[in-house]
């Protein structure tokens, strides 16, 4: 029977405790690239010329595209031939290569729907480019941006197959260490753990409807 007693076994845990820092530190170091290069993409497909967005696009997703474990084992002989096994640089570029589709289709939807004109306005007044995309653009796509990072975050802490080939060991997430623990012994503290990841993803879904909830209900924004 699931009680506190398996709750307490997990946070009093040194090795669980670890894989679960391990965990954390990979989401949030993709949140922190995966966010800025996804929302640059999706930038450069909604300014370019269909043919050319096409394409991208169809690269940029292909990791959500092509089964799983394909991918995995790619990023497994690319990090190994980079000397990258078993680090969490490795680790994170793996997660990055599989939440960048999330954020990449979040944000481009979100700029099929904004109006660019509002940039080239701030342009012909002065502003460059760049002072155009952070002052005008940005903060109307900020709520677009808080639920592409939420997906990241999600899409590393699931992460499993690519957490199995590239971490081991100490370097293992939590995600890898509760697969390996199966194998072993069945331990009720997997199970509790198991609902601690469930109301993490259910708490990032209410909050990403909500996201979009509260942009459907800006006067006069492009979130709509």
């Amino acid at each position: 029977t699931l009680s506190g007693r398996w709750y307490a076994s997990y946070f009093s845990s040194s090795e669980w405790m670890r894989a679960t820092a391990i965990s954390l530190s990979t989401a949030l170091l993709t949140v922190l690239i995966a966010t800025p290069v996804g929302f640059l993409a999706a930038y450069a497909v909604a300014r370019t010329t269909p043919r050319l967005g096409s394409v991208a696009t169809a690269i940029i997703v292909l990791p959500t595209i092509l089964p799983h474990i394909v991918v995995a084992v790619g990023m497994f002989f690319v990090l190994s031939w980079g000397g990258l096994i078993n680090t969490i640089t490795g680790l994170t570029i793996g997660h990055v290569v599989v939440a960048l589709p999330f954020v990449f289709v979040v944000m481009l939807s979100a700029l099929r729907s904004y109006d660019f004109s509002q940039e080239k306005a701030a342009v012909s007044l002065g502003a460059s480019q760049f002072r155009a995309v952070v002052d005008i653009t940005l903060p109307q796509l900020k709520m677009s941006l808080v639920a592409a990072a939420l997906l990241a975050f999600i899409s590393s802490i699931d992460e499993v197959i690519i957490s199995m080939l590239v971490s081991t060991g100490s370097a293992s997430t939590l995600s890898r260490r509760m697969l390996v623990s199966l194998t072993d012994v069945i331990d009720p503290t997997i199970a509790a753990i198991s609902t601690l990841f469930i109301l993490v993803t259910v708490s990032v879904i209410v909050i990403v409807q909500l996201t979009g909830n509260r942009s459907a209900l800006v006067p006069g924004g492009t979130e709509r």
